[in-house]
């Protein structure tokens, strides 16, 4: 019989589902930092080897089967070369859905370099042509930048300057038809904090579970969103001249627009009071730079 160690917050009913699926027993290490929208625990199986245990509750009941379309993009990804770590096993209880990864020894990206954006600008070129689900970013960006997703359909009620700038970003996007599908492979959480460096080396990207298809421009957008500091005025600019070459303006215009709505969203929802007014100088920023490129 497969045993597991139990740690405080960790149902012991999802530490025997991974120890089953896996024939292993797992131990629990202890936490990982980060993990924003779940938590990530380190453990060991049974002969040694570490792997990456994430646990989120359920939300609703197709929550497993879009864990599994993660696990395919993952194989097809990693098959190709694209730096993200095998995933060893999922699956569920009656409450929490888990999957199971390698462990990689690296740490977040703490702060990016020149170097680690022209790194990550090559990885993403990997995901050319290589959609394999048909879990669309390409046209959620549409309808989130359209007003059709009701999770950023109330933002221009929290302030003024919040509904400025969403006015100002419905004007942007109020013309566009819906995109046509897309080939790419898009990984959709590409932020410094699911990048993992060794010695100024790109070795992984994780927190891969929301992947689908669409258009890399996404992964660049969201790449770009996190480059607002003087260094890196110029990769910010390499970014953006390779984001209107793959999607010209209108397409630059949407995904900018939905990046700058879905910051906006999290802080507000999450009652963060004290980001949003950053949120809202750099979604300008973004905007204002955009048109500079027109």
């Amino acid at each position: 019989m497969n045993h597991s160690t139990r740690h405080e917050g960790l149902p012991a009913e999802v530490l025997e589902a991974v120890a089953s699926v896996v024939g292993a027993e797992v131990t629990v290490l202890g936490r990982l930092p980060g993990g924003v929208n779940a938590g990530a625990m380190r453990v060991q199986l049974a002969g040694g080897a570490d792997a990456v245990l994430k646990v989120v509750s359920r939300a609703h009941p197709n929550q497993l089967d879009e864990t599994l379309r993660a696990r395919r993009v993952v194989e097809h990804m990693r098959g190709r070369g694209y730096p993200t770590p095998a995933w060893l096993g999922v699956g569920a209880t009656s409450t929490h859905v888990w999957h199971l990864i390698n462990y990689v020894d690296a740490a977040p990206v703490a702060e990016l370099t020149a170097s680690i954006v022209e790194q990550l600008m090559e990885i993403i070129e990997l995901q050319a042509g290589q959609a394999s689900e048909p879990h669309d970013h390409w046209s959620y960006a549409w309808r989130v930048t359209t007003g059709r997703e009701s999770a950023v359909a109330g933002l221009s009620g929290y302030s003024s300057k919040v509904s400025a700038l969403v006015e100002r970003l419905r004007l942007v996007c109020a013309d566009l038809p819906p995109p046509r599908g897309a080939p790419d492979m898009v990984h959709a959480d590409l932020n410094p904090s699911n990048v993992l460096v060794r010695d100024g080396a790109v070795v992984a990207l994780v927190d891969i579970e929301n992947a689908g298809s669409g258009t890399r421009a996404t992964d660049l957008t969201t790449l770009t969103w996190h480059t607002f500091q003087d260094s890196l005025n110029g990769v910010r600019r390499q970014l953006g001249t390779r984001i209107l070459v793959l999607v010209a303006w209108e397409g630059a215009a949407m995904l900018a627009a939905t990046q700058i709505l879905l910051q906006l969203e999290w802080p507000i929802r999450l009652g963060r009071h004290d980001v949003v007014a950053g949120v809202v100088e750099r979604g300008h920023r973004a905007l204002d730079e955009l048109n500079a490129l027109r």
